[in-house]
């Protein structure tokens, strides 16, 4: 049908009656089809669509209620408002018509300024509807482009920020530094190979887990950088950087926007990378799937390249050793699952090791 004209179907099994509603409705130069069966009706607009459809109620065949029913049945046709053509005005009748989807009624025979003003009222209904529908369409697509944009410029916000801590973990030491960034690696390949994580799982364990150990930032250097053993007060002062940690997260400044993911991943893994699968672990005692999935991962990554390099009160482990180590605390210390994953992909994760 042409789109710069209104256009109505009429369908009546008089051919007068759709004669003289053309001959009403002509002077407002709408485009016209019609039928003269329900059967024929919906031929048409199997292949068509209208402004306005002009339905006669009582026709043989498919009369005009169940006509009206197919076209409200079909997400194509459904907002089309359709008009009953009916000699019976009587209140069972309307109210049917009005129950299948019909919005209006006009009586034969026709009165030419009643047709004229109930297809202009419902034809401007219509546009207006479809106008106002194009707009919210048009607004919603705006908005929907405008919180992606915001989104994204959040996160990129967090990654910075994020970047500016880990270059602040790394001021701790060189060797500190060359951790974070392997234990990102590992991390990340542990990610990628476990099921239930997806790639914006893997993206955010790739950027947060360089947070594990932030809250080392607090701890004294005469005992961060002690050479010798711990004693038992010590060491229950280096056991604090989870817990001071979650703290600086908690911070006012750092809290408001601690529901954003990235931010919210750093604090977890920092709070609870730690914790062991038995429930031994520090600083809550948390145990099995209690454990966020994000901190199992980085608890392996983290204990795994401690072992194989050289700190100030170590030796590198052999890897094989390391290996042995993990595996052995499959279950206790670490995830089996994960535990798994390391086993089945360990070359790849030797790889990165001696990387």
């Amino acid at each position: 049908m042409p789109t710069d004209k209104y256009s109505i179907l009429i369908v009546d099994d008089v051919l007068e009656n759709i004669q003289i509603a053309m001959n009403i409705l002509e002077e407002n130069a709408y485009d016209f089809a019609y039928a003269k069966s329900g059967e024929e009706a919906l031929e048409i607009l199997a292949n068509n669509t209208f402004t306005l459809i002009l339905l006669d109620i009582m026709m043989p065949g498919i009369d005009g209620y169940e006509v009206c029913k197919k076209i409200k049945e079909d997400p194509r046709l459904m907002d089309i408002p359709v008009i009953f053509l009916t000699a019976k005005a009587d209140i069972d009748s309307l109210k049917k018509g009005f129950e299948v989807g019909g919005v209006d009624y006009i009586t034969k025979p026709f009165h030419p300024e009643e047709l004229l003003a109930r297809v202009q009222t419902h034809i401007e209904l219509y546009t207006a509807k479809k106008l106002l529908q194009k707009h919210n369409i048009s607004m919603q697509i705006k908005l929907e482009k405008a919180q992606k944009r915001l989104y994204t410029e959040l996160e990129m916000n967090q990654k910075e920020m994020l970047f500016m801590l880990s270059e602040i973990i790394e001021s701790i030491s060189d060797e500190t530094g060359r951790h974070i960034h392997r234990v990102a690696e590992l991390s990340r390949l542990l990610a990628y190979y476990h099921p239930s994580l997806n790639d914006d799982d893997i993206e955010i364990i790739y950027h947060t887990s360089a947070m594990h150990d932030i809250g080392k930032i607090f701890i004294p250097d005469e005992i961060l950088h002690k050479k010798g053993k711990l004693t038992k007060e010590e060491f229950e002062i280096i056991k604090s950087h989870t817990t001071k940690a979650y703290q600086f997260f908690e911070n006012e400044k750092i809290h408001s926007i601690a529901s954003r993911r990235f931010i919210k991943a750093s604090m977890i893994i920092a709070y609870e990378h730690h914790e062991k699968w038995d429930g031994s672990g520090y600083p809550r005692g948390l145990k099995g799937e209690n454990i966020h999935i994000y901190a199992r991962i980085v608890a392996l990554a983290d204990v795994l390249d401690a072992l194989t390099h050289k700190r100030v009160y170590k030796e590198a482990w052999a890897p094989e050793d390391a290996v042995q180590y993990i595996i052995d605390r499959r279950g206790k210390e670490f995830d089996p699952f994960i535990v798994d994953i390391f086993k089945e992909h360990l070359d790849e994760f030797l790889d990165l090791i001696k990387s």
